[in-house]
């Protein structure tokens, strides 16, 4: 039955989001520059860089660690920021006490930020679920027409030139196209039609429910632009060699000896077949965006959105963010990738996942 299939995979997530945990806590804890290096470093002066400067001042050991560049600070100061971060205690107690609040999905508080992970994340997931959702979507709604009909007129005019654009798009950065999107529309030197940064209005509050959904949109519009312009070249291609190869089979040739007619055998037979594959990049696509696509976006038309907090949480070494952001991104990766599979069924009910081997 599908629903032992999707229970299965339901628990098989479980020790795969604490795999994955373990083994980014192991690789972490080797990385220069953690939070208590960063504290340090503060204090000393310097400027937030990582305090394991070469030659940079002596070693002070405390509870068996050295930190270099805390010369002149007192050992019981060192002792304290250690105990504030955790740090008083090893790795594996560290890690132990990082499982147990996982698992009751508690993800402790930002060293920087002064507020609960949970609620940093549920802050600025609006920003990255807009990005990730809409761009995937307008990027499946415009790719998969596209590249059914150049598959139908391959070698014509009309797919040589929308070959010639989709590739002149995956050619160009999305930060560069950003950039050209708001000098050329956001006030930069031709119009300003669209806003520059944010994600609603300063008074967003106040308007109707249809002036909400215009503001909303009339803020995505450019940074979805800028997303999705690069990603059509690899769908619409991936489209087009999937119909290409299915038109190409004899089942094909011998529906179309029936007497079926073109849009029959095209929607009928190939359409099935064709989209299996194209279904099957969903999840890598809106993962791909929803996670690390959107990084340079959200810089640039200052959208505060996961993508930037994670980047942030990287460099300041806030390991509470760093591990509850990676905790959410696993598990969102996780459970549309199961998604993905289901609708293999919803595309070929001919699919039975009981008869695969796991």
């Amino acid at each position: 039955m599908m629903l032992a299939y999707v229970l299965r995979r339901l628990l098989l997530i479980v020790p795969t989001l604490f795999g994955i945990l373990i083994l980014n806590f192991v690789i972490i804890q080797a990385a220069p520059g953690g939070p208590v290096e960063q504290m340090i470093a503060k204090l000393e002066g310097l400027d937030g860089a990582t305090s394991r400067v070469a030659g940079g001042g002596a070693e002070v050991s405390v509870a068996g660690s050295n930190y270099r560049g805390a010369q002149g600070l007192d050992p019981a100061l060192i002792a304290e920021i250690q105990r504030m971060y955790g740090f008083d205690k090893s790795a594996p107690e560290r890690l132990w006490i990082m499982i147990k609040n996982y698992a009751r999905l508690d993800f402790g508080e930002s060293f920087f930020r002064d507020a609960k992970v949970t609620d940093l994340i549920l802050e600025k997931m609006p920003v990255s679920i807009s990005l990730g959702l809409w761009s995937t979507l307008i990027m499946y709604l415009v790719s998969i027409p596209l590249g059914i009909a150049k598959a139908t007129r391959h070698g014509s005019a009309f797919d040589l030139w929308t070959s010639s654009a989709i590739v002149i798009g995956y050619a160009v950065p999305a930060f560069l196209f950003a950039i050209l999107l708001i000098v050329v529309f956001a006030g930069g030197s031709y119009f300003h039609w669209f806003p520059l940064r944010g994600l609603t209005s300063n008074d967003f509050d106040q308007l109707t429910l249809g002036g909400k959904v215009l503001d909303y949109f009339w803020h995505l519009a450019l940074p979805i632009t800028a997303l999705v312009i690069g990603h059509f070249a690899t769908m619409t291609l991936l489209t087009k060699n999937s119909f290409l190869d299915e038109i190409g089979k004899q089942y094909v040739v011998t529906a179309r000896a029936k007497g079926l007619s073109r849009r029959r055998v095209l929607y009928g037979h190939v359409f099935r077949n064709a989209m299996l594959l194209v279904v099957a990049g969903f999840p890598s696509a809106f993962i791909g965006i929803f996670f690390t696509g959107s990084l340079l976006i959200e810089v640039i038309f200052s959208l505060d959105g996961l993508g930037l907090m994670s980047f942030e949480a990287a460099i300041n070494r806030d390991y509470p963010v760093v591990f509850g952001t990676l905790f959410i991104f696993t598990l969102l990766g996780l459970v549309v990738k199961l998604i993905g599979d289901l609708t293999y069924t919803l595309v070929d009910p001919r699919i039975d996942f009981e008869g695969r081997k796991h």
